[in-house]
């Protein structure tokens, strides 16, 4: 099995004196919040996902009625897997929109190579230089990037900008 001898020996003493090998608990630093506010921590920032960790430390008190840092914020929602993550910035859909695309979609899954070499496929990007992007960070949970109220909608024509395009396609 590859373990240190003294390893088993101290698993089969702890097994007979405490019938588990599972670890004692241990002492450790109190918990400075209750497990209400760790709740209410969660479900503020499920319902405003682009509330920051320093922000909600600000609103937050401790148990002797103290601050608590942004670190015990971002500790209390990782236990709940919530991570701060980049948010997808994508334009602005309305159901209209959504519903469109999921259409061409639909008519479009049955095509086959020939029929795909006849597109030209394109890309863009834009380069803002008027302004600065920000470092934005949005609360989530793994497989919500694309959930409504985890991205953060832009409107594509404010502000000075580069716009680079690209085209490629089967002659």
């Amino acid at each position: 099995m590859n373990v240190n001898g003294t390893t088993i020996f101290r698993l089969r003493q702890r097994l007979h004196e405490s019938d588990r090998v599972s670890d004692r608990p241990r002492s450790g630093r109190p918990r400075c919040t209750r497990q209400r506010q760790d709740r209410k921590l969660i479900r503020n920032h499920i319902k405003n996902r682009f509330l920051s960790a320093s922000a909600s430390s600000r609103q937050t008190r401790r148990i002797k009625n103290q601050r608590i840092s942004a670190n015990t914020v971002r500790r209390r929602l990782s236990t709940s897997s919530l991570r701060a993550r980049h948010p997808y910035i994508g334009p602005i859909l309305t159901q209209r929109h959504r519903h469109q695309r999921t259409l061409w979609a639909q008519e479009h899954s049955a095509w086959d190579g020939i029929q795909w070499r006849s597109v030209v496929f394109s890309d863009e990007s834009q380069f803002c230089i008027g302004h600065a992007d920000g470092h934005v960070r949005v609360w989530r949970i793994s497989g919500e990037r694309y959930q409504a109220d985890c991205v953060r909608e832009h409107d594509r024509w404010g502000g000075a900008s580069l716009m680079m395009c690209c085209c490629t396609g089967s002659p």
